[in-house]
């Protein structure tokens, strides 16, 4: 079973020096390893990082991209929170 991660968690590694997590489509991504190896450049993962990038990630990026990086970067789930 994948490790599971509330909004809070993935909100305190925000930077490459706490892990910088990024949630895409409730997954969680850890992506302080490869912030130099971006295309894009750092400057993009930092300015998303400890928050849901699935708008940006979608809008630059096609399902080969994931399929491509998934195995490597994604460290878990994102824990569903109930609403009361």
């Amino acid at each position: 079973m994948a490790k599971q991660f509330t909004a809070a968690e993935v909100k305190d590694h925000s930077t490459q020096d706490k892990g910088l997590y990024i949630i895409i489509d409730n997954s969680v991504y850890e992506m302080s390893g490869f912030v130099g190896e971006h295309p894009g450049g750092a400057k993009i993962l930092k300015r998303v990082g400890g928050k849901d990038a699935s708008k940006q990630f979608w809008k630059y990026h096609n399902e080969s991209v994931m399929k491509k990086y998934q195995e490597r970067l994604k460290i878990g789930e994102l824990k569903e929170v109930a609403k009361l």
